[in-house]
């Protein structure tokens, strides 16, 4: 079968510039290639056919012999196995695989890092939350080295360019069909190698130290919760932005209170004549303390909602509630006389029947339901 016009598989005209030619390639190798077209034989050919046609239009010697003679004019044994050649498939195909991946082809020069983001984990109590505060935190940190004034190099001497990627950080890698742009190994994308290293930070260029930072704690911060400070991570890497530090935010276990959002709550202990009787109690709040009453009867287990007395948090326009949970305490330790009143007050109230002890009425009534 006689072979198509080189032209023609390309879709350009015969007096089309190069770059032309290598974006009619790219188009139609990103359409055909196999990876894009797996098990697809028809596409597996297109995509040899416009390799050749862009192998052989690519190379002025070749081009000018196929245009005098055509195919006749283009010898077998240096087309189509072409390869790795510097301006020629592998070039293009570095741009290709770039455009599948996404960023086209990289720039040379060193690789540029960002420097990697730090933690700092800040334990505070549950007032401090509530109500924010400014404090100091110390966080170890990379600072540029005195000695060598960040060139990582011994004083009198210097870095010097790395023989490996000429100082481009980056070397190119044949891998069968890929050709595949890769950190230099030998200098691990600085560009230089130092001969010579700073005796203080070993040809790093920057020592460790410890960075004083002053950071705002908002107003009903929580648990978990993290704040950014920008910029005091770690520094990055040949000239690359430094990242940033986030302070974690770990609330202390509270005596009196736990927390939930922006509620609080919190167990409320009064006396067995307290719960009977009822009257004024006093209970804690973050602010201070405020007072209530209880009325009579109140049961263990009774909850009070104190609107208002929980946390604003970061994100709330309103504080939270405190709830109060009632625990009626039994009384210990009695005297002979404490526990002869007990006991003739819990005979008159025996005598006196169910509307002293209205729960233990009903309870003994589904007791007696289970039984029959």
């Amino acid at each position: 079968m006689a072979k198509r016009d080189y032209y023609e598989i390309l879709g350009v005209a015969k007096n089309s510039s190069e770059d032309e030619i290598k974006k009619a390639y790219r188009k139609l190798a990103m359409k055909y290639h196999p990876d894009r077209n797996p098990d697809n034989k028809e596409a597996e050919e297109k995509f040899k056919e416009v390799k050749e046609a862009y192998e052989m239009l690519t190379n002025p010697e070749k081009r000018d012999a196929y245009d005098r003679y055509g195919h006749a004019g283009v010898d077998p044994s240096m087309g189509g196995g072409g390869g790795f050649g510097a301006g020629g498939f592998g070039d293009a195909f570095g741009d290709i695989f770039g455009d599948i991946f996404g960023g086209g082809r990289r720039s040379s020069g060193p690789q540029v890092y960002r420097g990697a983001d730090l933690r700092y984990n800040l334990e505070i109590t549950l007032e401090q939350a509530a109500h924010g505060f400014d404090t100091t935190i110390r966080v170890p940190s990379w600072d540029k080295c005195d000695t060598c004034h960040g060139s990582g190099a011994k004083p009198g001497t210097s870095p010097v360019t790395c023989s490996t990627c000429g100082g481009h950080g980056q070397v190119r890698m044949q891998q069968g069909f890929f050709s595949i742009q890769q950190t230099c190994p030998k200098c691990h994308g600085t560009g230089k190698i130092i001969p010579e290293p700073c005796p203080s930070c070993s040809g790093q260029g920057r020592i460790k130290r410890n960075k004083t930072l002053e950071v705002k704690i908002p107003v009903g911060i929580d648990n978990g919760m993290r704040i950014r400070s920008t910029g005091n991570g770690e520094p990055g890497t040949n000239g690359g932005p430094p990242g940033d530090l986030y302070v974690e935010i770990h609330i202390k276990p509270h005596p009196v209170f736990q927390r939930e959002g922006d509620d609080l709550h919190c167990e409320m202990p009064i006396s067995f004549a307290k719960a009977a009787l009822g009257g004024e109690i006093e209970v804690p709040t973050l602010s201070g303390k405020v007072s209530f009453t209880v009325p009579e009867g109140t049961q263990s287990g009774k909850t009070f909602r104190l609107k208002g007395k929980g946390i604003k948090g970061v994100r709330s326009g309103y504080p939270g509630d405190l709830f109060c949970h009632v625990a009626v305490e039994t009384p210990v330790k009695l005297t002979d006389k404490q526990k002869e009143l007990l006991r003739e007050f819990d005979r008159s109230t025996v005598e006196g029947g169910s509307k002293h002890s209205p729960q233990s009425k009903t309870w003994m009534d589904k007791v007696k339901d289970f039984f029959e």
